[in-house]
């Protein structure tokens, strides 16, 4: 009974992409910057895989003599450096017109029609931090119970409520509308649900309600193949939410990385036969966009703690490939993600220690080394597997 996991560690770059400079990203590098700014910084056990040895990394993610994983860096072949593409890569989707952003907020001609159907006028509309957007608007939203509408550097249409102003069942029909809506010439790549909360001490929180509407792929994925050959799609994270559950059997959300962990060593502790994608979305959401190099580096610490239960969970036939989706350097100017290779390293009984693969031409060769180990025959649109080259 075989399995493979694809865990994504959100955002976790290594280096800047030939065109990082057209997506003004020239000398991002994420996991390179964190490695040289943030204190007692030391991940034993993703450096032990192999992390360090990646070709291009930066010289402070120290080498190991030898490698308990196999390891590359993966460049990206679709345009754009968002979730939904970068997945979808993963998956065997090219995007070929990256998904469009609003650095001016959404067209006046939207907002309008978007009011019309809620039956209620929004506040906000501009590009800002989500922590930061609520404490702005806050007030005005909890005396009005206007919903406050906001985007990023993604192509993203965000609306953040306080539950005890407007119920979350009421904030998930807003962003259905928005989904709805936002097609064509106002076209989005995801629309989110922002809960929010006051707690004891007056202080606004976000909470793990948090709700992702995405575009639906335009093709078949890894995910569908899966199905198709009768086995198991499980997700774990946003990873339904980005495909808007298109191939997913099981999609369990997520309150944090940390719950990620417990889930999908859960998730291990079954008997299934197939595919189990998961995310791990702190690293980009809580660290990454707010440039917090500390914050990002003790979460890079606080998963490399729990990397050996998760790989003493796998069973005799699973394999684990370890990815990210983008790059998110926190020492980068403003707040938007950076186009970066990302990393690729595989493990599992059934494969060699220590093989360096250099540089994949796609992210989507993982996702067909994993077709092709779980004995599928079908491929999507691009993509290579490296399956021979590291199966025992």
């Amino acid at each position: 009974m075989k399995r493979a996991i694809i865990m994504v560690l959100d955002s976790l770059g290594v280096g800047e992409l030939p065109d990082a400079a057209k997506y003004t990203d020239a000398g991002c590098d994420t996991l390179g910057h964190i490695a040289e700014n943030a204190k007692d910084f030391n991940p034993v056990n993703l450096i032990n895989l192999g992390m360090g040895n990646i070709d291009g990394v930066n010289p402070r993610m120290p080498r190991t003599e030898s490698p308990a994983g196999c390891f590359a860096r993966c460049a990206e072949m679709s345009l754009g450096k968002d979730t939904t593409t970068g997945h979808w890569e993963i998956a065997g989707l090219y995007t070929d017109v990256p998904f469009k952003t609003y650095p001016d907020g959404f067209p006046k001609e939207f907002i309008e029609a978007y009011q019309e159907r809620i039956g209620r006028e929004v506040i906000g509309n501009y590009p800002a931090s989500g922590t930061e957007i609520i404490e702005v608007l806050g007030d005005e939203h909890e005396k009005t119970g206007k919903p406050i509408v906001y985007t990023s550097a993604d192509s993203v249409f965000q609306i953040a409520c306080n539950v005890g102003v407007v119920p979350l069942d009421e904030l998930y029909k807003y962003c259905e509308i928005a989904r709805e809506m936002l097609q064509g010439e106002w076209a989005c790549g995801r629309v989110i649900a922002r809960p929010y909360i006051k707690n004891a001490e007056g202080k606004r929180e976000r909470t793990s309600d948090r709700k992702d509407y995405s575009v639906k792929p335009p093709k078949r994925t890894i995910l569908n193949m899966v199905q198709d050959a009768g086995m198991v799609s499980a997700s774990v994270g946003k990873i339904s939410d980005i495909f808007d559950r298109y191939g997913v059997d099981l999609g369990i959300h997520l309150k944090n990385n940390m719950d990620g962990v417990d889930r999908t060593i859960q998730a291990l502790a079954t008997d299934f036969e197939g595919l189990l994608f998961v995310n791990l979305v702190d690293f980009d959401a809580k660290y990454g966009h707010r440039r917090d190099v500390q914050g990002y580096g003790d979460c890079i610490m606080e998963f490399d703690a729990r990397v050996p239960e998760i790989l003493a969970a796998l069973k005799d036939e699973d394999i684990i490939i370890f990815t990210a989706d983008h790059g998110n350097d926190p020492t980068a100017h403003g707040t938007d993600h950076t186009r970066e290779y990302t990393p690729m390293i595989a493990f599992g009984k059934p494969l060699k220690n220590g093989v360096n693969l250099g540089t994949l031409k796609s992210f989507a060769d993982i996702g067909c080394t994993c077709l092709e180990y779980l004995g599928i025959e079908e491929r999507p649109e691009i993509g290579q597997s490296f399956l021979k080259e590291i199966l025992k």
